[in-house]
């Protein structure tokens, strides 16, 4: 299960600012597209609270994929694939059955310990198998979220939320309205703590041996990153709903950029994801106007055909 660790690579300064400047211009188009005509309420209440939600969640997500990556030490892994988002799901139908008029805060933190659980069965399921090939770890993470998904499926049907489950599973901007997307604001705290750590979060992607003799606690690290994950796959799912592939994706394009060092890696990380959420969501809106596609379903066909293509690529060597 390990990870085949690249060189380090240097990129200017003038490139990440160039990324900048990209990200900004993604970002004044998606304030620009859309059905209704520019105005100064329809920015303010719709058109700004959506690309704010887009780039928060995007970055936050694909740091999520990072830090799962190193923490499990293979390339293939992030929340989608492990059965995090698909646990956070069973979490928000499990209190909305409970409590249905439970505040927003509480059926983020249910959803979030839902999630933090499915992420450590997940965890205890690969240190149980005997053979830890790199390919198979996310194949039994996609099954372990297949058994979650249609757990929560028979839940929901019974008790008629499948509507809202499907509202929960695919995500969807189109529905952010100030007020209604703030939540989010969580996430960026999440991603600046993950840049702090992120020098512990390299030695703990070593291995527990390495990263033990080095003087890391191996086990606080682990759980302090996928405490972050938890919390931020929650907090995405409840406001948005679920990106898939988007943590898979960015991360091995930024470990092809730069290495695997996570302090080079978190900004470039951060501005990938938020400028590919951006640019799905402008698909989405174009592709078919004036009707949307979900953000999710057009990084869902771009993140599985990357995906494949990592399981093709790594297949002649296994």
């Amino acid at each position: 299960m390990t990870v085949t660790r690249t060189a380090a690579r240097t990129t200017p300064p003038t490139a990440l600012v160039g990324g900048v400047v990209g990200l900004l211009v993604l970002a004044g188009v998606s304030l620009m597209v859309g059905v209704a005509e520019v105005s100064w309420e329809v920015l303010w209440v719709s058109r700004v609270p959506r690309t704010v939600a887009l780039v928060l969640a995007g970055a936050a997500l694909a740091v999520c994929g990072l830090l799962m990556q190193l923490l499990v030490r293979n390339r293939f892994v992030e929340p989608s694939t492990v059965g995090t988002t698909e646990a956070a799901g069973l979490g928000l139908v499990v209190i909305t059955l409970l409590a249905p008029g439970a505040p927003l805060m509480a059926k983020m933190g249910t959803a979030a310990l839902f999630a933090l659980a499915g992420t450590w069965l997940f965890l205890r399921v690969v240190r149980l198998m005997p053979v830890r090939e790199t390919i198979l770890v996310p194949l039994i993470g996609l099954m372990l979220g297949g058994v979650i998904a249609a757990m929560t499926t028979f839940l929901a049907f019974h008790h008629d939320l499948l509507q809202t489950l499907n509202s929960w599973m695919t995500g969807d901007f189109s529905g952010v309205l100030r007020g209604r997307y703030e939540l989010l604001w969580l996430v960026a705290g999440l991603v600046v703590i993950a840049f702090v750590a992120a020098d512990r979060f390299t030695v703990a992607g070593m291995g527990e041996t390495f990263s033990t003799n080095a003087g890391l606690d191996h086990r606080a690290v682990v759980g302090i990153g996928l405490g972050i994950v938890s919390v931020v796959s929650a907090v995405v799912v409840v406001t948005v709903g679920v990106i898939p592939f988007l943590g898979l994706v960015v991360p091995n394009v930024v470990s092809a950029m730069v290495g695997d060092n996570a302090r080079r890696g978190l900004p470039w990380v951060a501005l990938l994801g938020s400028g590919l959420v951006l640019a799905c969501d402008i698909v989405g809106r174009l592709v078919r106007y004036p009707y949307e596609i979900p953000v999710g379903t057009v990084m869902g066909v771009l993140g599985a055909a990357f995906f494949l293509h990592l399981l093709l690529r790594r297949a002649p060597r296994a």
